[in-house]
């Protein structure tokens, strides 16, 4: 540890050190004056003085609150993301005096430290250092023979550009003039020194400053009286007191058990380790849902924020089917009156979390909601890093830890910047002097799987959806905010409707899955049976191979006479159309020979495996009433007492065909029963299914359409016939 970090490292403990004259004067906490620290620090004196001359920022240095930890981490290992980048940008549409303009900047930095601050190591831990010198990172862009989609591409450029934290400025400036009439300002600040509200402070102070700076006289800003850095330390010592242990308490009981993880459907998988690559897909609620779901909210005691919360864990659950449900949403981390007026990274996630099991309705889910947002805020002083860090639960380097999804109802503390963000119409605000017009860009995008992100507008509600790009196509987050919105406008018209019962497809949606895609008529011969379709085979092929078994095989002609003289056969027996014929065999050629003749001669087939219990057959053969079995010798002996008239295919065979081989008109039609086949009787007893020659010609034509069935496929069959 060199001579800087041995101060620094003090400075973090708490001590303070400066110069008098040539004495070197400190403050050490509580038991942490050794004699070893006061006899290095006698020792380097000298050094210490100099340094302390040369460069009285050395030991601005402080510890990061956890939120800003948890942000220098993400960014070690996504050190090129700009997930976490914060921009303001807008059009300016008036005469600008640049010069002033940067001075406002730069005043506005020496106002608050966090802007001027970076965030080196000291050992393996991060510090923020505060820089008394800095240079403003401020860039005059000639943008005049740039056509707009060349400008915006540019600012998301600029705005795309990653930071050093480590060693360059958190906020830059990037000034694109397109006339003298006419700029874009683009203000970009990493995460880890501001958030949405402190980006709302610096709009506000600005225009301020930039009169002051035109005009030439002292800003009348009131006096800043609390930093950053009393923030930090007001995280410390809440959470190493009694109130620390009681919020804990409370979210280790909340998130207790095994955490669930949101499995929504992605169009693609997930990357071994989580990206920060994303888009967004904005939205807008009409004004007559707006104030329906505003109405719903009041009478039913809860607020808007708790509406479209619950509206959306509602979605969630309907995409996945799971009862538990984790969403994060950000609170402003402001709770103390002394840090409204600060610039910095204040903003914490708390977990709501949501259970539907039993599928209530949506008003009483609402009614949970409503109990988990106000229990979570009351224990929102909890910092989400820690509890990450405390709970440890099962980690997943391809997700983000705890939860997926987040959710925010955007709250603005300025009309003028709510304007500029939502954009609505021809909006134009004058700011410090000068005309403003929206200049909207993507920013703060995968952070997560799915950010919800609303926003009220003066009679409407606004909606971005963000997400990751490496798992979602835009076409899918398009449909899912249809989705969105009419569940919304479900939820108003029946919220007394389960949750699982919602409508969530569109009228198109509807449609193309009721209709279009129920739309699957095709012409096919509705009119013929399945052996006749067989027969017309024979005669188009009938020396080409029909079935094989072991080395033994029959051609179409072979096949198609054996079972003409088997058809024949059975109708001495009595074999006629809606007559079952029981067929008790093992795999062989007869036993193709045996289903075609049955069918040849109007009967309908009962496949019976011979490897059943004997007391699965008898039932099935007596449920059935099979009149005729057809067997082989080899099963006689093992077959269940019955009634029905016995052919062996194999020892009666020399009898059989003695039968004329030519085809029969028994006068079957297609709407005579093919074959009758038992279900597994899994749920009680077995029952007999009856299928007509016209539903096995319709599966088989369109077997024949998809997947496609050609001469040389060959296909694994599951079933013993």
């Amino acid at each position: 540890m060199n001579l800087f970090e041995f101060l620094q490292d003090l400075v973090i403990k708490g001590w303070k050190l400066w110069n008098e004259g040539n004495r070197l004067r400190y403050y050490a906490p509580n038991e942490e004056s050794t004699a070893l620290v006061l006899a290095q620090l006698k020792q380097h004196k000298a050094e210490i003085l100099q340094l302390l001359r040369d460069r009285p920022d050395i030991l601005n240095v402080y510890p990061l609150s956890y939120g800003q930890k948890a942000l220098w981490f993400l960014w070690q290992l996504a050190p090129l993301s700009h997930a976490y980048n914060v921009s303001f940008t807008a059009r300016i549409c008036s005469v600008v005096d640049i010069t002033a303009m940067e001075k406002a900047f730069r005043v506005l930095r020496e106002r608050h430290p966090i802007l001027r601050t970076t965030f080196p190591k000291l050992g393996s831990e991060p510090i923020q250092q505060v820089h008394d010198n800095q240079e403003l990172d401020f860039l005059l862009l000639d943008a005049s023979s740039w056509s707009e989609d060349e400008l915006k591409a540019k600012v998301v450029e600029n705005y795309q550009l990653p930071f050093d934290l480590e060693r360059e400025p958190v906020m830059r400036v990037r000034w694109f003039t397109r006339s003298n009439f006419e700029h874009v300002l683009l203000l970009t600040i990493h995460h880890i020194a501001c958030d949405a509200w402190s980006i709302d402070l610096l709009i506000q102070e600005l225009p301020q400053l930039y009169q002051a700076q035109k005009a030439g006289v002292e800003p009348s800003l009131p006096q800043m009286k609390h930093s950053y850095q009393d923030y930090v330390r007001w995280q410390r010592d809440l959470l190493e007191g009694t109130q620390g242990e009681r919020l804990w308490n409370y979210w280790q009981q909340k998130l207790s058990g095994e955490l669930p993880v949101l499995n929504l459907p992605t169009d693609r998988l997930r990357t071994p380790i989580q990206t920060y690559n994303g888009a967004s897909h904005h939205f807008k609620l009409s004004d007559k849902l707006t104030k329906q779901l505003k109405e719903l909210a009041k009478n039913s005691g809860a607020t808007l924020y708790m509406m479209l919360l619950a509206a959306f864990q509602v979605l969630l659950y309907r995409y996945t089917g799971q009862e538990d449900i984790l969403v994060g949403s950000p609170t402003s981390g402001r709770t103390q009156s002394e840090f409204v007026e600060i610039v910095g990274y204040f903003v914490d996630p708390v977990v709501m979390r949501a259970n539907f099991s039993g599928n209530p309705s949506f008003k009483k889910f609402l009614g949970q909601v409503r109990y988990t947002v106000l229990e979570a805020l009351t224990h929102q002083g909890y910092p989400f890093a820690l509890l990450g860090s405390r709970l440890q639960p099962i980690r997943d380097p391809s997700r983000s830890p705890i939860f997926e999804t987040s959710f925010v109802l955007q709250k603005f503390q300025q009309s003028q910047v709510q304007q500029l963000f939502l954009g609505e119409g021809n909006t134009s605000v004058h700011w410090g002097g000068l005309e403003m017009k929206p200049f909207g860009i993507p920013q703060q995008e995968g952070q997560f799987d799915l950010s919800l992100e609303m926003a009220e507008g003066n009679r409407s509600l606004f909606g971005a959806l963000k997400y990751n790009t490496d798992l979602f196509d835009r076409e899918t987050i398009a449909r899912m905010t249809g989705h969105f919105q009419t569940l919304l406008e479900g939820i108003v018209a029946n919220p007394d409707q389960s949750v699982a019962e919602l409508p969530l497809l569109s009228t198109q949606e509807r449609h193309q899955l009721l209709v279009e895609w129920n739309d699957t008529g095709s012409d096919y011969p509705t009119d013929k049976c399945i052996h006749q379709l067989f027969e017309e085979q024979v005669k188009k092929r009938g020396n080409a191979i029909a079935v094989v078994f072991d080395q033994e095989q029959l051609t179409y002609q072979e096949l198609n006479q054996r079972a003409n003289q088997l058809a024949h056969h059975l109708q001495n027996l009595g074999v006629e159309p809606e007559v079952l014929v029981g067929i008790c065999v093992e795999r062989f050629l007869q036993m193709v020979v045996g289903l075609l003749g049955i069918l040849k001669a109007g009967g309908a087939y009962v496949p019976l495996d011979p490897n059943y219990p004997g007391e699965r057959l008898s039932y099935m053969l007596a449920d059935s009433g099979v009149e005729v079995l057809l067997t082989q010798q080899s099963l006689l002996e093992s077959l269940p007492s019955h009634t029905a008239q016995m052919v062996c295919l194999d020892s009666d065979w020399g009898a059989i065909e003695q039968y004329s081989g030519e085809n029969l008109d028994v006068g079957v039609t297609s709407d005579n029963l093919a074959y009758v086949i038992y279900t597994s009787g899994s749920t009680g007893q077995p029952k007999g299914v009856q299928i007509q020659h016209k539903a096995l010609v319709n599966f088989i034509e369109s077997m024949q359409q998809k997947p496609g069935l050609e001469s040389t496929d060959i296909f694994l069959s599951v079933t013993t016939l």
